[in-house]
């Protein structure tokens, strides 16, 4: 599964000075329905860091702005303008010794605070980028598609036996709700789909197909006005 080198393991004499591409994965520790674990968002972000091709792969910054589900036990959020610094501070630091930093982002929410932490760092001249680990079609969240993931990924941590529908309407049609009373407002187990028929096979080729991309934007590097990589 692993394409790239561990930061965290590596020596700092066999750190390639001004030559190294740093995948750094950006999580978020927040309730993913009954039946997934709290860093399910980490998870999927460290997996996909750890399987893009020629890079190094840092240790997760493991909180992200995740206010909307505080409502649900266990979530920890560091909310946005945290993040933001977490991020440029990072960034200011790893671009001292590596030639590109690139955010692999695994929580929606943590997309304002990368928009404006890339911003920054690319004005400042510091070769910075963000890519999502997003699935064209996906369920909202902690439905299908996630569990999904986490069956290839870490089967042993997904209880399917709790899993059941959540709410399934469009988020579209659910973002008043969220905005104004957060998840908890919208779905009561925290889940917005249905996981109920997910599997690791599904899983496998989402998480492969994720990979593909990842792989094909770092190779481009061509980042948008917004940082992201496409």
């Amino acid at each position: 599964m692993d394409g790239s080198t561990r930061l965290a393991s590596t020596p700092w004499p066999e750190v390639a000075r001004d030559e190294l591409v740093v995948a750094v994965p950006v999580g978020s520790f927040e309730q993913h329905g009954p039946h997934l674990p709290l860093d399910t968002d980490t998870r999927i972000a460290s997996a996909v860091a750890r399987a893009i091709t020629g890079v190094v792969a840092a240790p997760a910054i493991a909180y992200g702005a995740s206010g909307e589900h505080e409502g649900f036990p266990g979530t920890i959020s560091i909310g946005s303008d945290v993040l933001e610094t977490v991020l440029v501070e990072y960034g200011r630091s790893a671009c001292r010794w590596a030639r590109r930093v690139v955010f692999v982002n695994g929580h929606g929410g943590n997309g304002p605070a990368l928009v404006k932490a890339v911003e920054l760092l690319r004005y400042e001249g510091r070769d910075a980028a963000w890519l999502p680990c997003a699935v064209p079609g996906a369920d909202a969240h902690a439905g299908r598609t996630e569990t999904s993931l986490l069956l290839h990924l870490s089967p042993d941590d997904v209880a399917m036996d709790r899993a059941e529908p959540g709410n399934t309407a469009p988020i579209v049609e659910l973002m008043p709700q969220l905005r104004s009373g957060g998840m908890l407002a919208a779905t009561p187990n925290g889940i917005l789909g249905d996981p109920t028929g997910a599997s690791e096979e599904e899983g496998e080729r989402l998480f492969a197909d994720l990979v593909r991309r990842a792989d094909k934007a770092v190779e481009n590097w061509a980042p948008r006005p917004d940082g992201r990589l496409v």
